[in-house]
């Protein structure tokens, strides 16, 4: 049934599962979910032959033990120093964690990296002080505005430099740092335009890139000083790649992701992160000979390749052999419906996306590419159910949005599927399924 002995899916399981609670820990949740999504695909323990084993008749024979001793947020790093700093630091962690799963991400990276109000508030109003200060007409032919509030100019925000950083694990650090850093994104969308209205230039940038840059640059320079340079987990390595590729600075973001992955390459968000910069077929054989080896390193090779539309027979023969390795993957279902997707044999495609969503119908990855199959097809009826499906299962998902926004084009109502496709770049601005779509 498969090439994996048994121990080596019990230390397969073991490694994903803990990478997932490590991005779990970080709040990289997309890539925990991806991760424990894989380790449910890989066989059960009882699937093996246990006719060899000497506890066969234990009640404990299906069960890796020593799960329960890797799957937890108390220290496990095999660095002394990081070991003592996260065992000090455990009841801060998990109060910074609870304000970022609640979305309060400036008060989580205030736990480890406190700083100055960032808003001068105003005293309290006083008869002769007025909250509101009518403005003067401006000259020419803009409108007067008259009883406007007067908001307050943020001060200049700082992160501490890194010699002036208080003690702390890397993974406080990465937590405290990757809190600002979606403190920024978050403002970054409040202060955006309506998708593709008069003023959406997409000139909006996140503030916070500047402070989080420099401090990493200079916590990266003492590392290198101290001559524990190799001694960094990778984390703080791919954030400083996010950091630099949101800065246009591709070839930099691309050494630090390498790096990354190299230090941990169980990061399937560093992963990702590095297939959205090759752009092309060579630009992926190029960074082959940097890149770990590991079951993700194939992974990432045929989610590279399916992302360039390559559809080779080498590209379906990798995907059959990780079938063998996770032979209920939805995530390696997914690509072989691509493949066929991009081959244009829509009814193979449509039959595993059917597959999919019987068997896992709240599942909404790459749903949308499966509204295009319908779309294709002229299957007005199933591209119905599919976005009453979608629907009744999240209906703010980007990928709900383009399969709603698909049936109204195929019924020809088109300004209803504008209005969808344009809530999906409202949800998610990079969508680029909501882009295509809306192109067309």
């Amino acid at each position: 049934m498969t090439n994996l002995t048994k121990e080596q899916a019990i230390g397969l399981r073991r490694n994903i599962l803990k990478a997932s609670v490590q991005c779990s820990e970080r709040c990289l949740y997309q890539s925990a979910k991806w991760l424990a999504e894989l380790a449910s695909s890989l066989p059960n323990l009882s699937d093996f032959d246990s006719s060899d084993d000497a506890d066969s008749d234990s009640p404990m024979k299906d069960v890796d033990q020593s799960l329960l001793e890797n799957l937890s947020i108390f220290p496990s790093s095999d660095d002394v120093d990081e070991k003592r700093l996260e065992a000090q630091e455990v009841g801060k962690y998990v109060l910074a964690k609870s304000y970022f799963d609640c979305r309060e991400y400036d008060r989580c990276s205030a736990v480890f990296l406190p700083t100055n109000p960032t808003v001068n508030v105003p005293s309290s109003p006083t008869p002769e002080t007025p909250t509101q200060t009518p403005t003067r007409a401006s000259k020419g032919k803009g409108k007067a505005t008259v009883d406007t509030p007067v908001t307050p100019e943020p001060e200049e925000k700082s992160i501490p430099r890194a010699r002036d950083l208080p003690p702390m694990s890397q993974k406080a650090l990465f937590l405290a740092l990757y809190a600002k850093y979606m403190a920024g994104e978050k403002r970054k969308d409040e202060d955006a335009e309506m998708i593709l209205g008069p003023m959406d230039s997409g000139a909006i940038v996140n503030k916070e890139l500047v402070g989080i840059g420099r401090t990493l640059e200079a916590w990266f320079g003492e590392r290198i000083a101290q001559g524990k340079a190799n001694r960094n987990h990778g984390w703080l390595e791919y954030l400083y790649g996010v950091v630099l590729l949101k800065g246009h600075s591709d070839d930099d973001a691309k050494q630090y992701l390498l790096r990354s992955l190299q230090l941990n390459p169980w990061n399937w968000s560093a992963w990702l992160e590095l297939r959205d910069l090759l752009n092309n077929v060579d630009a992926l054989r190029a960074v082959y000979p940097q890149l770990p080896h590991n079951v993700l390193t194939l992974l990432f090779n045929l989610d590279a390749n399916q992302s360039l539309y390559v559809t080779s027979p080498e590209i379906h023969q990798s995907l059959d052999d990780l079938a063998k390795i996770f032979p209920t993957s939805h995530f390696l279902t997914t690509q072989r419906a691509l493949l066929y997707y991009h081959s244009k044999d829509y009814e193979e495609s449509e039959s595993l996306f059917s597959a999919i969503i019987h068997a896992d119908p709240h599942r909404l990855d790459s749903l949308d590419h499966y509204s295009n199959v319908l779309y294709v097809m002229l299957n007005r009826p199933k591209l119905a159910f599919l976005a009453q499906l979608a629907t009744a299962t999240d209906k703010f998902r980007p990928e709900t949005c383009c399969i709603v926004g698909n049936y109204y084009s195929l019924k020809s109502e088109h300004e209803k599927a504008v209005m969808y496709f344009r809530r999906a770049l409202t949800l998610d601005r990079t969508s680029l399924s909501a882009w295509t779509l809306m192109g067309h």
